[in-house]
């Protein structure tokens, strides 16, 4: 018998994962997994790190200032 890809004979998760995901326990979808962390939390860092940087500009921006720090 030949195999002819590494996935062949592999595990079915799709039932573990609709149980997963429909459960109601309070979750967001994105938090149910064990490795979500490791997705959102350098996500959200980027999105609020990026908006406030983007509000620090804006507001320098607005007094005359035209750069990240000093009078210029």
């Amino acid at each position: 018998m030949k195999i002819s890809s590494g996935f062949v004979f592999r595990e079915n998760r799709v039932p573990y994962y609709q149980r997963l995901f429909q459960q109601h326990d309070g979750k967001r979808q994105w938090w149910k997994t064990s490795r979500s962390g490791y997705v959102m939390y350098p996500y959200l860092l980027s999105v609020y790190g990026l908006g406030l940087a983007t509000t620090y500009g804006m507001c320098r921006m607005v007094f005359g200032h035209k750069t990240w720090f000093g009078k210029a």
